[in-house]
């Protein structure tokens, strides 16, 4: 942390002795949360008497059957909710003296962070998925299953929403701001990278050993961009594409195409 950041930091009452209890108090309400859930969901899946290939975990599914406007409904709260901590990152970075422009989570560099989205979107996208078909066959995952959405007007608005969501919570929250304060705090880069990749790893689980895996792969490659690049804008858009593009191409290739299961 160079002298500027200290002064700051210390002047609006962060040491790093509080930033420890920041950052899991952060957590808790928020990814680690899920972190724990995913465990433990992966716990029931092995001791479930099905093998892990003839389950499946639903990433998108209808929370009202039947009710399209209060499922409608309970979706859009869903999103508010879940991507709240993202407002309480922002609030705490601002008692610090700093902003979510500190950690790159703004519109400053447009092109450039669209276009650094993109790229990286297509490569962790493909690779991601030959990753996840090798981990099914394996039987080391579950079926996943990214949209089991009625086919209903909403269905698209609500998956792009979803895979928005997941971008902007996860990269803020995972990429950001875990690995400014662990800065701050006084990790080394690959330490903090380590933990930060093995979190984003930890609330996939409820996937099965692939999906854990996978995004701690994940999670090195967006983490050291980070630290590169000092901006979680692109990995936001990056995240969001490929979510967008599982979510709905799911649905548009579910049963048109013998490798997908």
């Amino acid at each position: 942390m160079d002298d500027a950041t200290a002064d700051a930091t210390a002047l609006r009452g962060l040491t790093p002795r509080l930033i420890g209890p920041e950052i899991l108090a952060v957590f808790a309400v928020s990814l680690g949360a899920s972190a724990l859930l995913s465990l433990i969901r992966l716990i029931g899946a092995l001791t479930a008497p099905k093998d892990l290939g003839d389950q499946h975990a639903v990433l998108v599914g209808s929370l009202a059957p039947g009710r399209p406007w209060l499922d409608l409904s309970l979706h859009l709260a869903g999103i508010a909710v879940n991507v709240a901590p993202v407002g309480l990152v922002a609030y705490l970075l601002a008692r610090s003296g700093e902003s979510m422009g500190t950690i790159g989570a703004d519109w400053r560099e447009p092109g450039r962070d669209t276009l650094r989205g993109a790229v990286l979107a297509a490569v962790i996208g493909g690779s991601g998925l030959l990753f996840y078909l090798f981990a099914f066959q394996s039987g080391i995952n579950l079926n996943v299953v990214p949209d089991s959405l009625p086919d209903i007007w909403w269905r698209i608005p609500v998956l792009v929403a979803e895979a928005a969501q997941n971008g902007v919570l996860e990269e803020v929250l995972v990429a950001g701001y875990l690995l400014h304060r662990l800065r701050q705090r006084g990790w080394s880069p690959w330490r903090a990278l380590g933990a930060s990749a093995v979190l984003r790893g930890s609330y996939h689980l409820y996937q099965g050993f692939g999906g854990f895996v996978g995004n701690i792969v994940m999670g090195v490659v967006f983490g050291r961009l980070y630290q590169r690049w000092g901006r979680t804008m692109p990995l936001i858009i990056a995240h969001t594409l490929i979510d967008v593009v599982a979510f709905v191409g799911y649905g548009l290739l579910r049963g048109r195409v013998s490798w997908l299961p």
